[in-house]
């Protein structure tokens, strides 16, 4: 039959792009939880020490409350959507995202993920379909939109991918890609229709995943830096609230000039957090 080739290898490039898209996936989700939980973890130890610090030191300089009542400010909206969206997913059991969690398990692991991971991407991952952030989004609204972008499991298990059917939230937008890989991957069109056509459909859908893959690949090394950033700013604040209890007055009116660079130091490390603990994957 005519056009046999140009199918066979139209469809083994389309396999070999959608397996590359769920890599991708798994990657983007696993550095998204660690991102969420490196937010978490650190901001609540960063929060409690130095609080302890600028109640036992006298004569606290302004700058310095003012940084940190800004931090726990921006933690505190990072902080209060983790607590609606894990109640909310408590109360539903999650079934605002049913059908797209019912076909994960043969999937990359989104199922055994899903609390966890539906978190990060809401507190990650910048727009919804509509054009409106997840992290500001309350609600069911904001579950809702965290489980279509985690959608319904890898391609190439014939889920719908982190597409979720209609919307890659704030990676590639509402291109459709699961759905129509499927159809040409494995339904009565592979077998039926005319060899031109279906070469055709797959090298668009390719086109579509390559271009999603792109996104992908710019959302990794995105998060890999707010990874790197966030480890560093903490551990800097910790460092320096250690050497600062250790070594330093309890009262700032008799510090040296040391230790008021240590300070001025921390204010710094304080402030960069406080532009990190929201600030989202475009």
């Amino acid at each position: 039959m005519f056009n046999r080739t140009v199918k066979k290898e139209s469809i083994s490039n389309l396999e070999k792009t959608v397996e590359i898209y769920d890599a991708n996936v798994s990657e983007v989700q696993h550095a998204a939880v660690l991102l969420h939980s490196l937010r978490e973890n650190d901001g609540a130890k960063v929060i409690k020490n130095v609080e302890g610090y600028i109640n036992q030191l006298a004569n606290s300089p302004k700058e310095f409350e003012k940084s940190f009542s800004f931090y726990k400010a921006e933690f505190a909206i990072f902080n209060n959507l983790i607590k609606e969206f894990s109640a909310l997913a408590v109360d539903t059991n999650f079934k605002a995202g049913g059908s797209a969690i019912a076909g994960t398990a043969a999937g990359v692991g989104t199922a055994a993920l899903m609390p966890s991971a539906a978190m990060a991407v809401a507190t990650t991952f910048g727009t919804a379909s509509t054009g409106t952030a997840i992290s500001t989004l309350g609600g069911a609204a904001a579950t809702n939109a965290a489980l279509a972008w985690l959608g319904g499991g890898a391609l190439s298990a014939g889920g719908a991918g982190m597409a979720g059917g209609t919307a890659f939230l704030a990676l590639a937008g509402p291109i459709g890609i699961g759905i129509g890989a499927v159809s040409i991957l494995g339904s009565g069109l592979y077998f039926s229709s005319k060899n031109k056509k279906i070469a055709q459909e797959a090298n668009e859908k390719t086109k579509e995943i390559e271009l999603a893959n792109k996104t992908l690949e710019a959302s990794k090394l995105e998060l890999s830096k707010l990874i790197q950033l966030t480890k560093q700013h903490s551990i800097g604040v910790l460092n320096l609230l250690s050497d600062l209890q250790q070594e330093a007055p309890s009262n700032y009116d008799q510090f040296t000039l040391a230790d008021k660079q240590k300070i001025g130091a921390l204010i710094n490390h304080i402030n960069s957090l406080s532009e990190l603990i929201n600030k989202k994957v475009a």
